[in-house]
């Protein structure tokens, strides 16, 4: 990883950050062009964080505490990640899901700060929100593609929420 990587994502991971409403997409319409990440730690992080994300969708609790320290792991190679990855092993501690909801929103800013700071190879990552989740404070989570599949509600709010960034090649 180059110094100037290697500093943002420093920066990334060692604090949360709010994302903006910078590019509002249409969220009826579903992109599936996988991105790809130039960085092959953050790469893997990505998609630990995207299975995560998927599990806690169809609100599987002991899947999801897998999947978790699978994102733990893989966050803990990247230098300054170490309180993500300790966010992730809180996920990965509990069987509840409400809990494990609870975690990802700190987890999910995390991660969108560190992939916000990385270069994208090609495709698109999608920042999405829902105004609903922790009680109404809201949480954000990134995704694959700009159909909405809520992680803090599964099917009891599968499509709560739209997309509000798109990350992509630069």
């Amino acid at each position: 990883m180059s110094g100037l990587a290697l500093t943002a994502a420093l920066a990334a991971c060692n604090q949360s950050t709010n994302t903006g409403d910078t590019q509002n997409q249409d969220s009826t319409a579903n992109t599936s062009v996988p991105a790809e990440i130039k960085d092959g730690d953050t790469e893997q992080v990505y998609k630990h964080y995207i299975n995560l994300k998927d599990i806690l969708v169809e609100s599987n609790v002991a899947e999801a505490q897998t999947a978790a320290k699978e994102l733990a792991s893989a966050l803990i190679k990247i230098e300054g990640c170490e309180n993500t990855a300790a966010l992730a092993t809180k996920v990965a501690n509990t069987s509840d899901i409400k809990v494990q909801r609870f975690n990802f929103t700190a987890l999910s800013s995390d991660i969108i700060a560190l992939v916000k700071h990385t270069e994208i190879a090609s495709g698109s990552i999608y920042v999405q929100y829902c105004p609903m989740a922790n009680e109404g404070k809201g949480g954000y989570w990134l995704a694959s593609e700009t159909a909405i599949r809520n992680p803090y509600y599964g099917d009891e709010m599968l499509n709560c929420g739209e997309v509000k960034d798109t990350i992509g090649e630069k």
